[in-house]
């Protein structure tokens, strides 16, 4: 059987062979995350029941006894200990339950499913356009190394990449609503309702949050591209008598995107957490501003739920762009096998 292993996997297509060394890096990569959600959810819980908050007092009133108060926080579940609290909490957030606010008593849940598509939505235009505006700058700036488009190029990065989101959106609002009138300032259409309508909302903000991390891809994509290019494999490729388009985007690009993936990678958090801003100026019903309210009411199952619904995205952002970068990546694939081999 182990003789017919190696012949069994060089008959299997490219795609095939890259799928079969996937799993062992993709098995530590879900163990990491896996870690990284369970301290994460521990601490989100954690915080807010050490917050100092009695919610029983704020829900009942100042004209609220001693007796009512304890009867409300036997209701919330409060005078139970923490870590049976957090682990009871835990297994339903697991089946999707995430309680019920303290103060409106609707599904946590349900709150955060019509909060989050805003965010989403908006997250998903700004990184389509961070890769489309950082990929095309990187890679004029790459093709013309050292030249006036090159250094002009790098100087634009430079200057956006210090500019804070909430900055571009008022300079945005300033000029495209206020001057322009072509664009609205503020408010939210959801897409399933207006796709037309969605975009001319969704636009600003999400060009906004998306200058700063369309600057580090380009930055980052120039720097890999100029290194690869000047690869021996390269010149091959040019010998050959492949077409500079082919060598660019089959060869070159696939070896040099890691780092500019990486970037893509780190922008989400970043994104997410600009939004608390963008969605205040442009007035967006999304997941931070359901956060900011509940904060101020002491919501604590809203803010805990709102919590561990954004570490989830940025996990599942993170596990997929380390799975596009071991894809990608030569020596990530050939580990595995590599190590089998040796095993045997």
């Amino acid at each position: 059987m182990s003789a017919s292993a190696p012949a069994f996997r060089a008959s299997l297509p490219r795609l095939a062979r890259r799928a079969a060394a996937a799993p062992r890096p993709l098995g530590r990569l879900l163990a990491v995350s896996g870690t990284v959600f369970l301290l994460s959810s521990f601490l989100t819980f954690g915080l807010g029941a050490l917050s100092g908050a009695n919610p029983a007092a704020a829900v009942l009133g100042e004209t609220a006894t001693p007796a009512d108060i304890s009867r409300m926080q036997h209701q919330f579940g409060l005078d139970r200990p923490l870590i049976v609290q957090y682990f009871s909490w835990l297994g339903h957030a697991l089946t999707g339950d995430l309680g019920r606010s303290w103060f409106t008593t609707l599904p946590v849940s349900d709150s955060i499913g019509q909060a989050l598509p805003v965010d989403l939505s908006i997250a998903g235009l700004a990184l389509l356009i961070a890769v489309l505006l950082g990929g095309a700058a990187g890679i004029t700036a790459a093709l013309h190394a050292g030249g006036r488009i090159d250094r002009w190029v790098t100087l634009v990065c430079s200057v956006l990449g210090t500019l804070p989101a909430f900055v571009v959106a008022i300079a945005l609002i300033v000029v495209f609503s206020v001057q322009l009138g072509a664009l609205p300032s503020g408010g939210y259409v959801a897409f399933s309702a207006d796709p037309a309508g969605w975009l001319r909302y969704a636009i600003l903000p999400a060009f906004a949050l998306s200058v700063d991390a369309a600057a580090s891809i380009a930055r980052q994509l120039r720097t890999s591209l100029v290194g690869a290019l000047d690869e021996n494999y390269v010149t091959g490729a040019v010998m050959r008598g492949f077409s500079a388009r082919r060598v660019l985007f089959w060869h070159v690009l696939r070896n040099a995107a890691g780092p500019a993936l990486t970037v893509l990678g780190i922008s989400v958090p970043v994104i997410l957490g600009g939004a608390v801003v963008t969605e205040r100026i442009f007035n967006l019903p999304g997941i931070a501003q359901l956060s900011l309210q509940s904060a101020q009411q002491h919501d604590i199952p809203v803010i805990q739920g709102t919590l561990l619904v954004t570490v989830t995205v940025v996990l599942i952002a993170n596990v997929a762009v380390n799975a596009a970068l071991t894809a990608l990546n030569p020596a990530a694939r050939r580990a595995a096998p590599a190590v089998e081999g040796n095993g045997s």
